[in-house]
């Protein structure tokens, strides 16, 4: 039995140090394992804003805790004391399932608190309006300047119709290719 608290513990260790250095090192591999909902993901897909994602007890990380801990625990027990069989994997579970609880809880509450999640949506600029920032000449280019997720910005635009536009006039995108924002008056578009 020491033995295969031996292997747990290393086995355990080496993701946790494999984890550690793809995090600071930013290195990455790629797996694609799914344990059930949120279990092979640390966050299930969210809803495009902050704390909406929710993270499994059973997850990757709480299970490498779990047998580190575990590994560790028993190996120390069954090795350096004389401790009953039963009762040293039972202190060794508890020891894992803490562990593994210590990593959720940071996860949970430290890492993932402020997590948010893109969501294509929120990139789309089709019915946001602006204000034209550079003219637009009749069948030439100009610029729009509008607000998204919080931030302000700008894109090359033409009229829809082909019509010039003045600066200061409030428009609507209606469609963004190539780069360049195609534009409606604001007044056309709520008649």
């Amino acid at each position: 039995m020491t033995t295969f608290y031996l292997i747990c513990f290393v086995v355990g260790l080496a993701f946790c140090v494999v984890s550690l250095l793809g995090g600071v090192g930013r290195f990455h591999v790629h797996a694609h394992w799914h344990w059930g909902h949120g279990g092979g993901h640390p966050v299930a897909h969210g809803a495009g804003h902050a704390g909406g994602g929710q993270i499994s007890f059973f997850n990757f990380f709480s299970l490498m805790a779990f047998l580190t801990w575990f590994g560790g625990t028993g190996y120390l027990l069954t090795e350096y004391s004389s401790v009953w069989f039963l009762f040293a994997l039972l202190i060794a579970t508890g020891a894992g399932v803490a562990g593994a609880a210590i990593i959720f809880w940071f996860l949970a509450k430290v890492l993932l608190t402020h997590q948010t999640y893109l969501d294509p949506g929120d990139f789309d600029l089709v019915g946001t309006v602006g204000r034209i920032s550079s003219p637009i000449r009749a069948g030439g280019t100009g610029e729009i300047i509008f607000s998204q997720g919080g931030a302000r910005k700008a894109a090359g635009a033409r009229s829809e119709d082909g019509s010039a536009m003045d600066r200061d006039t409030e428009a609507v995108i209606t469609r963004y290719e190539r780069g360049i924002a195609y534009v409606r008056r604001w007044e056309d578009v709520t008649r």
